[in-house]
């Protein structure tokens, strides 16, 4: 795979499975620009990473969940870099709690970002990549969103509709070859992950029939394949990486 030459945006950046994004696509050959909310730091660090690999990579703060900031931070974008051809949608959080206590703030933020900030995202960048006829959006999603999960009504309803929009977009926007896929990632290594109890994953791998706790690696290659030509006609799809969790 050679994306030599692209531009791609990747909102969350600078951590976890969107960092491992921006460094497989980097490794690629694709420019980057790389979104966070928070540390500028963290983001700058895995930015020079990529730098690292031979291509250009600029960093770009904005909160998703905002569609002023991140309609500015798409225009930067493309002035900086001319066009926009990737657009990795992996931004999101969690705020857990059992549906008796779950808050309504505790609701809403989980949808701000990570249905509401895809939204957004993808309204930002409708009309330039329309109009140059070719690119490719990938969000993320969560085998959550497919199943559902106890404590994470929030998340999985957020996930959920990511799918929805996912497949409405990519019927709107095939005809101007533009391909809408979603992944969604079943229990990968992470520091939430970390945190668990050895009880409580070894129940959880209990459920994976490969076994194992995936790796942010296995997104980020699955990722890099949809936005290849070798996926030049898969569109609508939810790629599902999670161990066979899900089966």
């Amino acid at each position: 795979m050679n994306l030599s030459g692209k531009v791609a945006l990747v909102t969350g950046g600078s951590r976890g499975i969107g960092a491992a994004i921006v460094l497989k696509l980097a490794s690629l050959g694709c420019d980057i620009a790389l979104n966070y909310c928070g540390s500028k730091e963290r983001a700058e660090a895995i930015a020079k990473q990529a730098e690292s690999l031979g291509v250009k990579a600029s960093v770009y703060q904005a909160n998703v969940a905002n569609y002023e900031e991140v309609e500015s931070m798409t225009k930067a974008i493309i002035k900086d870099f001319g066009h926009l051809d990737i657009v990795i949608n992996n931004a999101g959080i969690t705020s857990d709690n059992l549906m008796m206590r779950m808050d309504e703030d505790s609701f809403d933020s989980v949808i701000d970002v990570n249905l509401k900030g895809t939204w957004n995202v993808c309204k930002s960048i409708t009309r330039p990549i329309l109009k140059q006829r070719s690119g490719v959006i990938i969000n993320l999603s969560s085998v959550v969103g497919i199943n559902g999960n106890v404590g994470q009504a929030n998340y999985a309803a957020s996930k959920a509709g990511v799918i929805g929009l996912t497949k409405s977009l990519a019927k709107e926007y095939a005809s101007r070859n533009v391909r809408v896929n979603a992944v969604a990632p079943g229990y990968i290594k992470s520091d939430m992950t970390a945190k668990l109890s050895s009880d409580i994953t070894d129940k959880v791998l209990e459920n994976i029939p490969l076994g194992s706790l995936g790796e942010v690696e296995d997104i980020a290659n699955a990722v890099a394949f949809l936005v290849s030509d070798q996926a030049r006609y898969i569109t609508g799809q939810v790629l599902v990486v999670d161990g066979g969790m899900a089966i």
